[in-house]
This record gives C-alpha cells, structure tokens and sequence, in this order.
C-alpha cells in the first residue's frame, strides 16, 4: 500500500492495470492456462506465464516486455514481439529463442501447426519457420501507404476487428487484407513546443470522406495468390473475417451501414452469401462475430424488438430480455457468450443444441471469459473481484494479481431514476452524515454510443468519482440514451441526434436525484465533467441550459462531428452530405456565442483520435464571441494523460476550476 494521491496512483499503476492478469488462454487439453502479467502494480514490463491446473503452480516463461502474444493450435508455443524481433517461447520447457526476422515486427502468429509464424514488417506480410529458418515476404506493399496484414484505422477503433490476417487451419495458406489508404486525407500533428521537429503525417478519414481500401487475398505459401470478390462498391467495409475448419469466411458492410452480409469464400476467390442482416439506423457489430461452430452452424446476432439476441443457423436461440453483447468463442456445438439482463451487470452464458442456455456466472459484476480443453477461465470485474480457473473435480484456482488496492474505496449508490429509469451512481463525501448539506454538484458522465460508467464492476473512473465527492460534492454520474446493454432501441434512439437526448437524460436524471434526496443536492451550484465524448457533453451542458448547469470541465471533446471519423460518426448522424442537419444541431462551434458560464478546455496535443483542432476551433468561436473561457493545452499528451505528473495535476486542476466557478 502507498501513500499516494488517488490521481498520481492512477498514472503510476496505469488505472490499476498493472500487475492484473490479462489474456489468459487455455490450452487444448485445458490442462494449462497462459497468461501475460507484470511483476508487480507499478510494473510496466509484461511477462509470459503459465499455471498448471493440476497442482496450481505458476511459472514464468518470458519477460521483457510482452504486450501480446499467439500459441498454435494446442497451445503448446507462444509467440511474441520483444525486443524488435520475433521470439518464440515452449510453453512445457519455458525455452525462450529468439527467430530470425525483418526488424520491428508486428502482429505476431503463430500457425495452427505450429510450424510457421507468420509477421508484419514495414507493411509487408512475411512467413518464418519455427526453426528460424526460410523468413521471406509472402505479399509486400506496392506503393507508400499501402500494407497487408494489418487492421485499417476505422477497423481496429470503431469495428473491433484489431487483426488483418487469418491462417488456414492446416497452415498452408492465409486470407489477408490489404490495406491502400492512398485516398485517405492526410492530417498533421505538430509539437508547436518544439517547432523544430517536422509534423507526423496521419491518414485519417474524416466523416463523408474517403475510407482506406481494403481487399481481401487468399495467400498460399506455394506463392499463389487470389483475390476475393464480392461487390465492393456497395460494401466496402470489412468488419470481420476468419479461417474456420468450413473454409474462409469475411462479413462486410454497406458505406451506410444499414447492411451486413456474412460470406463464405471458395479458394478460386469467389464468394455467396451466408447470412444478410439489414436494420434502418445501423447494423450494430458485437466482437466475435461471426463465427460458426465445428459442425458448420453460424452464429451471430439479431435486433428482435428491443432485445438483441444470439442466432444460430438464423434462428434466436435466447429469449427476450437477455440482451447480447459479445460472442467469445465455440467449441464443438456449445457457443459461449456475454449478455445482460439488467445493464450495469454482464455475466457469462452458453448455448448448445439440445441443452439451451446456462449461465456460468453469478453475482454482481461484469464477467467475461475463455473455455477450452474442459478449463473455464471466468474474469469478474467488480470490488473484490478476479480472474478464477474452473475445471471440473479440481478446486477453483485464482490468477495471482499484483495489482495495488486504489487509495479510495468507492461507495457509489446504485438509483433507478426518472420514467426512464435512468441508471445513476451517486457519490457522496466518505465523511459524509445524514442532515449534512446541501452540496454542489458535480455530474461526472460519459453518457454516450460504446461506453458505459454505471456498472457494478468497481472500475477506475469510480475511484475518480468518489475522490472528487470526497472534495466536497454529491457527484452524480448518468447513463442515458445510447449506452450499452438497455436494448437496440435504446441504444438507436440517438440517431441523428447525439446531443440532444443525451443532455436530457443527464437533466433527467439531476432532478430526479434532488426530489429523491430533498436537501442534499444544491442546485444553484451544478457543475459537470467529462472526457471524450463525456467532454462534447459537458460543454455542451453549459451551452445550452445554462440554467440548469454553472460550469464544465471538458477534456479531449468532439466539437465538431465533421472533424471525426467515418465509420464511427456515419453510424449515428448518417452521411454529412446526406444529412448536414445532424452535425449541425450537434456541433458545440455552432452554439459559441451562447456560452454563460465558465468553461475550461483541456485539449492534448499530440491527440490522433480527437485532434486538436477541435478545442482550438471551439476556442477561436469562443474568442470571436467575445465569450471567456479556458484551454488547458497537454504537450506531448494523446487522447488519453500517461504522464504522471500531468494526470495528477490535471486533476487537481480541473478540482480548483470547478470549486472557484461554483464557489464551492
């Protein structure tokens, strides 16, 4: 235990990352699970280890510096990235040897076989033996910014496919994608304190402009080389793809992404239909999918009313209520798999022809996990939580953490608010009596599409939350329209509006709260946070209803739709030429003038996801207004502080804002 701050604990341990166990992966016989862990809560450097299911013994078998790793198909070899090189670890012998390669490798897998390990150097897609022998390039790129092998920016941040090449389950060949962002826009980011140092070029694709293009090959390692087709002209994302004991397979989706078609892919490149799903807002892409069982049946999800459910060959295989949220893998018939019955908890299910559903999990928390060989490795984030390995007729073992206990314990209240029944976490002051009042407030949300805060798993940002009511506010933190795991139509609800629903939720839900606990919250003094898009809504609270809210802190906030990604911001405002009414009436540069309260702009500048023109943009409509207002510019910070020394004064910064604006 430390003696820290809670804001400089957070950078130190990475958000209490480290030192947890991650990635684990049983092996085929289930006998042995890997996993990747630090040696301790303030120890960056991952490390490879087993535990032996049988007697419960971990032992380590390669440090350095492990970020990820892949094992063939019994999970006897694992390889990995360290060092610059391509290494290669017996999981039985803890033998490490490093393989001969091109430098700095990336995506590093082994084949099922484990006799080959396929890489990608400076956007080529190379193939070694395990022996180190015979390292060549399989596809290379023809011209600057064109790579194989490797995920496209809107693939890996808004489609959760993170990987851009698939063996074959026999390790003769692979289906890769090759990636030309040639008629992608270029932008630059700058160190403008260091205006020495040239600008990064970055191919970004900003919303109604042209996307990477991404086609698809089968590779043979004999030197044969097809190209898939389907029509690419009206689907030109690839949101998923894979090489199963049935053949390849690839799901693509239309540029509107009202469609998505799953298709089967035969070795001379042609391909037909397997699936089609269709829904008038978007198709929503849950991780994992699709993906198809030993015997062939293909799973995937539907939009059935306002449940999204598990299907299997077509056919709903969970009942109404239960709602899906990732497929996490099969084995044999039985699919297991993520869903939430009430959103701020998901547990741990299966489904298998004959047996129908189970669930694995219990209690509250998030829970997730891996199943093979006959081992269960069930992970549950919540207060107390972790990592256990379940086999039957053995006693339950726990992955070791090392990860440092947070110096504030949370003590959120759970309320179901408003006609909406609103989920809401309430925070008050640790020393807090009854009779003690009334406090400013402080709304802390993220409150939008991909995220949720208001969940029983004890996460970082809850620790953030009680620390700033540990100051001295009620905070109150607000999930509202759009948020996961209520429903397609809750979540579909903020089409073509991203602001509007949202502000009204967190209003909702603000009034709810005062009525429910008369005489605690004051609402004179209503001040409200948020990073990303919980930064759009911020100041976008203090823009609109300055009535209701008397001053924001936004961190890293989208002001301007159109400066942001395609597939992300396509999905809920549509096309900007289609519709430049959404991103319109979304837009915080528009509402400039309106701005009455004080507002503080924290913006990093090395930021790739939300660039800095953002805050900058807003800033310049600010001053054109005549409107004050704050920036807070981080030098060298991406869309997320690392530096210790800047998230903890951040922090302290943001907290001597909001008290001076609120008088608190």
């Amino acid at each position: 235990m430390t003696t820290d701050s809670l804001p400089r604990q957070l950078a130190r341990t990475r958000r209490f990352t480290l030192g947890a166990p991650t990635r684990p992966e049983p092996s085929a016989d289930g006998a042995t699970v890997l996993f990747l862990r630090s040696r301790g809560g303030a120890d960056p450097v991952g490390c490879l280890w087993a535990l032996d299911v049988g007697s419960g013994a971990e032992r380590l078998i390669a440090d350095g510096g492990i970020a990820s790793y892949s094992t063939d198909g019994a999970g006897v070899l694992a390889a990995f990235a360290r060092d610059g090189g391509v290494w290669l670890a017996d999981t039985r012998t803890a033998s490490v040897r490093r393989i001969a390669s091109a430098a700095d490798p990336q995506e590093v897998r082994l084949d099922p076989t484990r006799r080959r390990i396929a890489y990608v150097s400076g956007g080529a897609l190379r193939v070694v033996d395990v022996d180190g022998a015979g390292d060549r390039t399989l596809a290379g790129p023809e011209a600057e910014d064109v790579a194989y092998g490797l995920a496209e920016y809107v693939a890996a941040g808004e489609m959760d496919r993170d990987r851009g090449y698939w063996w074959s389950p026999d390790g003769s060949a692979l289906l890769v994608a090759r990636v030309d962002e040639r008629p992608v826009g270029r932008w630059y980011l700058a160190d403008p304190t260091d205006p020495g140092q040239r600008p990064c070029a970055i191919r970004y694709p900003l919303a109604g402009t042209a996307n990477a293009e991404v086609t698809l090959w089968l590779l043979g390692l004999d030197g044969g080389r097809t190209e898939v087709r389907w029509d690419r002209a009206a689907f030109e994302y690839v949101t998923a793809a894979g090489w199963d004991g049935h053949g390849p397979y690839a799901a693509v989706q239309s540029r509107d992404q009202r469609t998505v078609r799953t298709l089967a892919v035969a070795a001379d490149g042609t391909t037909r239909v397997l699936a089609e799903r269709s829904d008038p807002h978007w198709v929503e892409l849950l991780p994992g999918l699709p993906v198809r069982t030993t015997g062939g049946a293909l799973v995937d999800t539907a939009d059935d009313g306002d449940t999204r459910r598990l299907t299997v060959d077509g056919e709903p295989v969970t009942p109404d209520g239960l709602q899906l949220r990732a497929v996490l893998g099969t084995e044999g018939e039985q699919v297991l798999f993520t869903a939430s019955e009430e959103p701020t908890e998901t547990h741990l299910w299966t489904y298998e022809p004959g047996a129908g559903i189970g669930q694995l999990s219990s209690g509250p928390g998030l829970h997730d996990g891996v199943r093979r060989g006959g081992t269960l490795v069930l992970t549950t984030r919540s207060p107390g939580g972790g990592i256990t390995v379940l086999r039957d007729g053995r006693t339950p073992l726990l992955l070791v953490s090392h990860a440092e206990p947070p110096v504030v314990t949370a003590r959120p209240e759970l309320f179901r608010l408003g006609p909406r029944e609103l989920r809401v976490n309430l925070f008050l002051p640790t020393d807090h009596r009854p009779g003690d009042g009334p406090l400013p407030v402080l709304l802390d949300p993220y409150g939008g599409p991909a995220m949720q805060k208001v969940t029983a798993s004890g996460a970082w940002h809850e620790q953030v939350s009680q620390w700033f009511a540990d100051q001295g506010f009620a905070v109150l933190v607000v999930d509202g329209r759009g948020t996961p795991g209520r429903g397609p139509r809750w979540e579909k609800s903020i089409w073509g509006d991203k602001a509007g629903p949202a502000l009204e939720d967190q209003i909702e839900a603000l009034r709810a709260a005062a009525e429910l606990r008369p005489g605690l919250l004051d609402l004179d003094r209503v001040g409200i946070r948020g990073w990303s898009y919980g930064g759009f809504l911020a100041a976008l609270a203090v823009l609109r209803r300055p009535d209701v809210f008397h001053a924001a802190s936004a961190g890293a906030a989208p002001t301007d739709h159109r400066l942001y990604d395609t597939h992300w911001q396509e999905r809920f405002l549509g096309h900007p030429d289609e519709h430049p009414e959404h991103y319109d009436s979304s837009s915080l540069i528009t509402e400039a003038p309106n701005l009455r309260r004080p507002l503080l702009l924290i913006q990093g500048l090395a930021d790739d996801n939300v660039f800095p023109v953002h805050a900058l943009r807003l800033s310049n409509a600010l001053l054109a207004a005549g409107r004050p207002h704050e920036v807070l510019p981080l030098r060298g910070t991406g869309h997320r502080p690392t530096d210790e020394a800047v998230v903890e004064n951040l922090l302290l910064h943001e907290l001597g804002f909001l008290r001076r604006s609120l008088g608190a």
